[in-house]
């Protein structure tokens, strides 16, 4: 995440350290040094590396005419795995820091002007995209060398398995020490709105299993359609049979579904992994090794999925097809603005994370939540960024003007993770396997009959299931 606020004199020994992360990053590789007091840790020396910080043109895009709508998609793709190229370049040193920035702004020009072309035959060519083409080195936290041995371990195991190199080295490059912190250390800090008179009190709930079919892909129809590896980490889904990159409306309706009650819906978020230097089926595959996603995929010990309604007011059905994204996979680099992470641990699920991994007590598990967004502009099933077509209520409860209140999906996935691991939610690589970024993508393809049972569930107050 972004660093804002005043500028602290840096001491001497500071001084010295900066010079020498400009020396080295000059010089090519990800930097790994000590350093006190980096981004807001405590004064005990904590290791640094660098990525690369880029602009998010497509969060910038406000409207894309359908005409112009496959290539937009096709060229904001290929920003990101600029991008992630570029960071494979730098973390494996075989490009110095101002050439290999240099290089990738001259790719991302030729990209964006061919994305701002597409839009300016549709008649909606925008200005200033051309400014969101440099981008620029960003520090961050990097694993503990301390936490090296055990990972050094598991890359020796992988090795006699047979897994890439590449794969041992990228091991070093799992989630900080001070991305995780204890759960019992953690004040409660849930809050939910009190009903009031004409609040749909009710819930609607779906069974979709735990994904015991294996549907995995690094693929996003919603950011990415028709682009494989479009978000350069593993996906794990539920519910409709066949999504993946090339999946349409028409595709989705008429696939099968793991939910019990027909709906077809796509629900998947990312995968989370061992961080344990052992080779998975995808050690040397795009969206796996290939991207610095590596170790163990830990399967869900539970997945919920369940729709809950408004502390103030009744609930509008979902149009069929509608789209929605929450958190955002760039947030190390984009700021927190749309960051909506919930990390954290049975039995203490009223203390929830944004930006750090739970370590949890002896018989608790692991929990992610994805609260969705539950304002509806009532008019697009999608919106250019993904985003603006859907919103969060305010801390009361309250859409805003213009929008209106929908069924709420709230996913909850539980993890058995070994006493001690080290786990890591998948990333594009450049965002350095962090738990701000993690995020869930929904697609609704509930027949409209199921919606309308769902939103009288959740209007009358009942509980179904």
């Amino acid at each position: 995440m972004s660093q804002k606020g005043h500028k602290r004199r840096l001491r001497p020994k500071h001084k010295l350290l900066a010079a020498m992360s400009a020396l080295v990053l000059g010089g090519g590789g990800v930097v790994i040094v000590a350093q006190g007091a980096f981004a807001g840790q405590d004064s005990r020396n904590a290791p640094v590396t660098a990525t690369i910080d880029c602009p998010d043109v497509g969060d910038k895009l406000e409207n894309v005419p359908d005409q112009a709508r496959g290539e937009v998609d096709a060229n904001l793709a290929k920003l990101d795995t600029q991008v992630a190229d570029a960071y494979r370049q730098l973390s494996s040193g075989r490009a110095q820091g101002k050439a290999l920035l240099g290089g990738l702004k001259q790719q991302r020009d030729k990209t964006i002007t061919s994305l701002s072309d597409a839009l300016g035959k549709a008649g909606q060519k925008p200005a200033g995209l051309q400014g969101l083409s440099a981008c620029v080195m960003k520090e961050a936290a990097a694993a503990d060398p301390a936490d090296e041995p055990a990972l050094a371990n598991g890359a020796d195991a992988a090795a006699k398995q047979g897994a890439p190199q590449q794969q041992q080295q990228q091991a070093k490059g799992g989630p900080a020490r001070s991305d995780f912190v204890a759960i019992n250390t953690v004040k409660p800090n849930v809050r939910k709105p009190a009903a009031r008179g004409g609040a749909s009190t009710g819930s609607f709930a779906v069974q979709c299993g735990r994904n015991e079919n294996g549907h995995f892909n690094p693929d996003n129809v919603i950011v990415a359609p028709g682009v494989s590896n479009g978000a350069h980490h593993m996906h794990d889904y539920v519910g409709n049979k066949t999504t993946d990159a090339f999946s349409t409306n028409n595709s989705l309706a008429r696939s099968g579904t793991t939910c019990t009650n027909g709906d077809q819906s796509t629900y998947y978020w990312p995968v989370l992994r061992l961080r344990d230097g052992r080779a998975e089926k995808d050690a040397k595959a795009p969206g796996g090794g290939q991207d610095a996603n590596i170790g163990t995929i830990l399967k869900p010990k539970q997945v919920t999925i369940e729709f809950k309604g408004s502390p103030v007011s009744k609930v509008a059905a979902m149009p069929r097809f509608m789209r929605i994204i929450t958190g955002d996979a760039k947030a190390l680099t984009n700021g927190n603005a749309n960051a909506n992470a919930s990390w954290s641990c049975t039995g203490f699920e009223n203390r929830q994370l944004k930006d750090k991994y739970p370590v949890c007590p002896k018989g608790s598990d692991v929990v992610r939540t994805f609260n969705f967004q539950s304002c509806w502009d009532g008019k697009n099933i999608d919106s250019a960024n993904h985003r603006t077509h859907v919103a969060f209520a305010d801390n009361n409860g309250n859409c805003k003007k213009g929008f209106k209140a929908i069924p709420q999906l709230v996913q909850r996935i539980v993890y058995s993770v070994p006493p001690g691991s080290r786990f890591a939610v998948d990333s594009f690589p450049e965002q350095l396997h962090k738990p701000v970024t993690d995020h869930g993508d929904f697609i609704n393809v509930m027949s409209n009959g199921l919606m309308a049972g769902a939103v009288r569930c959740i209007n009358d107050g009942r509980a179904c299931r």
